[in-house]
């Protein structure tokens, strides 16, 4: 069997099923059986409106409806385009259109209650009369496209993955392995379906290991974090996932009078990957979660991307977290030499059935024992490549040989496990020292608890050389506050990194992440030099400040 729907076919059936909380708190259910039932006559109409191999985009909220019409899509081999809804009232929206553009799509599909606010897209709901049991299964093979996985944006204009129907099956059965001998048995989270560690970690995860689902929106959970633990507590989930942001959110927002009423120790499995992982993220969680039941063994870690489907590495069932400290000075200097001292990072485990190499990112040779390089990937659940961009698959897909994938993370392996230091493009080079933004960032925090996110990026000044410039999220507006804030976290970076800083607050919402939560360095830079952003408070250079007014 090569190819998921003849795989996932012979799980949908039994008493498992899919449960929708909705946000006031009534569950929407949904039997594998009937889920097979409705993607079936998805896949009857697609094929009846000659949609075979024709991509088709997916404009759904939270909820059990775009599960049926993705299944739906793959059923009938027509490629699906996972995407977040427009904001209210922009149905035009660039994001819409560029995907649209971009992919070729032929068809837009959503749910009846936003066909008013798509209408300008021709958007269209499936007619529910459609004959399930007229489907006929398509010729499917390792290489057929499944769906296409548009990129956050993180570093640049999002570019549509083709993810074939092998690249799925490999790295499913990837993610399956990593229970060993437990296989999961119920999956609780609240990521996005359109964010690959959501689609594929989260849904189709518990559709291939035969697992029921219960999941809610990413708007309530960002509401109210306390819930997503409630699934978790009161469905006996044993298996969850979330980047770093959810853990760090839940530790920060629920009461003590909510984790009375909370109950973790049915949870064996957290994995936590999707964006750089911190170790006071971990130990945070674990110190506040433990009397709830939640076991430091229960922590995988993780790292993956798109252009791999998703998972790379992850640490398997039961390990705990690795942690380890290495010098600051060395890191600098793509360098991981121990030191207790140092800076802490956490291991994302070992590779899961793939080759991976660390390699020097300019001259593309293997890195020597204990460099941090740009980490280069090859496997079956590698990508096809970048839709309707030959060259830039070539570039990234292509290397050594044609057979790596590049990346464009920095890292370096130690006694089997990958540690993940950055991104090459987000590295800032000042004086020679490769600073890294996320310890920056975290600095910045750490210095400004009640702030919100950060973003460091580096900007050259008219005489040639890197600057750095940190852009911090704030609550208040006072200006005594505001001054005395910048000061702290001035003088904590300063004195750590030992760089001269410039730095601009700006209210809540002013730090820009992708749909995915991944902060967008490269933008938030673009937005600064072009004085696109409103400072609450700003200690810039002379120089960059006399750049920018040039600039304005």
């Amino acid at each position: 069997m090569t190819d998921f729907v003849t795989q996932v076919r012979g799980r949908l059936s039994g008493d498992r099923e899919l449960v929708f909380v909705q946000d006031n708190g009534e569950p929407a259910r949904l039997t594998f059986a009937e889920l097979d039932r409705r993607a079936r006559a998805v896949a009857v109409w697609l094929t009846e409106r000659g949609m075979t191999d024709r991509p088709a985009l997916l404009l759904y909220p939270a909820g059990l409806d775009f599960t049926v019409a993705f299944l739906g899509c793959l059923y009938a081999r027509v490629p699906a385009i996972p995407a977040p809804l427009p904001d209210a009232g922009a149905p035009h929206s660039s994001r819409v259109a560029a995907l649209l553009r971009d992919s070729g799509a032929h068809l837009v599909l959503t749910d009846p209650a936003h066909m008013s606010q798509l209408s300008g897209l021709s958007a269209r709901v499936v007619a529910p009369s459609a004959d399930p049991d007229a489907w006929t299964a398509p010729d499917l093979r390792p290489d057929t496209i499944a769906y296409l996985q548009y990129t956050s944006g993180s570093t640049s204009e999002p570019r549509g993955v083709e993810v074939s129907h092998g690249n799925l099956l490999h790295n499913l059965e990837s993610f399956l392995s990593l229970a060993g001998a437990e296989p999961p048995r119920r999956l609780a989270g609240w990521l996005p379906h359109y964010h690959d560690m959501g689609l594929v970690g989260l849904q189709l995860h518990a559709l291939y290991a035969g697992a029921d689902l219960v999941f809610m929106s990413p708007n309530a959970f960002v509401a109210r974090p306390v819930r997503w633990l409630e699934l978790i507590s009161r469905y006996g989930a044993d298996w969850t996932v979330s980047p770093d942001f959810g853990y760090s959110w839940c530790t920060r927002r629920i009461t003590d009078e909510q984790l009375a009423g909370l109950d973790l120790s049915t949870l064996g499995m957290a994995l936590s990957g999707a964006e750089p992982i911190k170790a006071a993220t971990l130990a945070d969680f674990e110190r506040r979660f433990g009397p709830a039941g939640f076991r430091p063994t229960t922590w995988n870690p993780g790292y993956g991307l798109a252009e791999c489907t998703l998972m790379v590495a992850c640490v398997p069932r039961g390990q705990g977290v690795t942690v380890r400290s290495f010098a600051a000075s060395a890191l600098e200097q793509h360098q991981a030499i121990a030191d207790p001292d140092g800076v802490p990072l956490v291991a994302c485990g070992p590779v899961a059935g793939l080759d991976l190499r660390i390699v020097d990112p300019e001259s593309c040779a293997p890195a020597p024992d204990g460099g941090i390089g740009e980490i280069w990937v090859a496997g079956p659940s590698v990508a096809l490549g970048y839709r309707g961009r030959p060259e830039e698959t070539r570039a990234t897909f292509r290397a050594g040989g044609g057979r790596w994938l590049r990346t464009g993370d920095l890292g370096f392996l130690l006694d089997g496990q990958l540690y993940v230091t950055g991104r090459i493009k987000d590295v800032i080079i000042v004086n020679g020292r490769n600073l890294y933004p996320q310890d920056l960032e975290e600095a910045a925090s750490r210095a400004n608890s009640a702030g919100g996110r950060s973003a460091a990026f580096g900007i050259r000044r008219p005489d040639g050389r890197e600057h750095v410039v940190l852009i911090q999220e704030v609550r208040h507006g006072d200006p005594v506050v505001l001054s005395e804030t910048a000061d702290r976290v001035m003088d904590l970076v300063t004195r750590e990194f030992g760089i001269p800083l410039s730095l601009m607050l700006v209210a809540r919402g002013g730090v820009r992440q992708t749909t995915s939560g991944k902060l967008r360095r490269r933008y938030m830079r673009e937005l600064f030099r072009g004085g696109r952003l409103t400072p609450l408070h700003a200690e810039l250079e002379p120089a960059v400040h006399d750049l920018l007014r040039v600039r304005s």
